[in-house]
């Protein structure tokens, strides 16, 4: 157990950010699939939308420190590669 002041209350607000951000990224990885699913239905219109939203979960998590902002940045990329090379 912590003896330091300091180290009490990290070890008190770590679950509780644990918890958060693991939520975040649930939704991240959520909107990401979103993507993905439409990609493999060829569906041109419903990749788009997806991927609007998945961008901007994708920079309010990289925002928060969820993830970090090149791993947010090289997500996006990839992402729009693939809705771009759709007919």
């Amino acid at each position: 157990m912590a003896n330091i002041k300091s180290a009490i209350k990290r070890a008190r607000q770590n679950p509780k950010r644990n918890a958060l951000k693991s939520s975040q990224r649930a939704a991240t990885r959520t909107a990401i699939k979103a993507v993905l699913s439409a990609i493999d239905e060829n569906d041109k219109d419903t990749a788009k939308t997806a991927l609007a939203k998945a961008e901007k979960t994708l920079d309010t998590m990289a925002s928060k420190k969820v993830i970090k902002k090149n791993k947010a940045s090289r997500t996006k990329s990839r992402l729009s590669k693939k809705v771009k090379a759709l007919t």
